[in-house]
C-alpha cells in the first residue's frame, strides 16, 4: 500500500510539473525571432527573393521545417546550424510567432502569373499534376492541420528553387513524396508560371 502512494504521489507530481510547462505563445517566439529577422524580415515578410517570407504560412509547418532542419532530414547550410541549439519549445514558439504575422504580398510578373493561376486552380490532367489549391487552397492559404504551408505572397525565387529540389530530390520532405512526384512533371516554364501566381496573391 505505501509503495502505491509513492508512485501515485510520483505520477502526481510529474504531471503537475508538465503542467506547470509554459504553453507556445507569440510572445515568447518575438523574443527569438531577432536572429531570423535578419533574413526572413523583421515583420516576416523577406525582401530578398530566395529567403521566403514566412509571415503566415503555418505554425505547425514552421515548427516542423525547423526541426527537419536540425535532424538533418532537410539539408541548407545556412539553416541548419542555426536549428541546431533550438529546442522544442523554440520552435513551436517561432511557429506561433510568424504565423501571427500579416504577409504582405508581392506584385505578380505580368507576363505569367495568368498560366500560372490556370495550372494553380485547374492543374493538367493529360500529364498527371494535380491542381495546387488541392492541397494549398484555392488562395493559397494552406492547410495547417495538414501542415501544408501557405504560398500566397511567397518569394518567387525561393518557390522555383523549392520545385526545382523537389524535382531533383534534393528536397525530400513532405507527405507520401506528393511534391517530389508533382515538381518531376513540371516543366521550367510551369515552375516559373506559378512561383509568378503566388508571388501576386494576397
Amino acid at each position: 500500500m505505501k509503495r502505491l502512494l509513492i508512485l501515485a504521489a510520483t505520477i502526481s507530481g510529474v504531471l503537475a510539473a508538465a503542467s506547470a510547462l509554459p504553453a507556445p505563445s507569440v510572445e515568447a517566439g518575438a523574443a527569438k525571432a531577432a536572429t531570423c529577422q535578419a533574413c526572413h524580415g523583421a515583420n516576416g515578410n523577406s525582401n530578398n527573393t530566395q529567403w521566403p517570407s514566412l509571415a503566415g504560412i503555418g505554425a505547425d509547418y514552421i515548427a516542423e521545417q525547423l526541426n527537419n532542419f536540425k535532424t538533418g532530414k532537410r539539408a541548407n547550410p545556412v539553416m541548419m546550424p542555426m536549428a541546431a541549439n533550438l529546442t522544442p519549445d523554440d520552435m513551436a514558439d517561432l511557429g506561433l510567432y510568424f504565423d501571427s504575422l500579416t504577409n504582405t504580398g508581392l506584385e505578380a510578373d505580368p507576363s505569367f502569373w495568368e498560366a500560372g493561376e490556370r495550372l494553380y486552380r485547374g492543374g493538367d490532367q493529360t500529364r498527371g499534376i494535380p491542381a495546387c489549391m488541392a492541397c494549398h487552397g484555392p488562395a493559397a492559404r494552406g492547410n495547417a492541420p495538414a501542415k501544408f504551408p501557405a504560398l500566397r505572397g511567397q518569394q518567387p525565387g525561393y518557390v522555383i528553387k523549392q520545385l526545382n529540389d523537389y524535382a531533383s530530390g534534393t528536397r525530400t520532405t513532405g507527405p507520401n513524396g506528393i511534391m517530389q512526384t508533382i515538381s518531376k512533371r513540371l516543366t521550367p516554364d510551369d515552375i516559373r508560371n506559378l512561383a509568378s501566381y503566388v508571388e501576386g496573391l494576397r
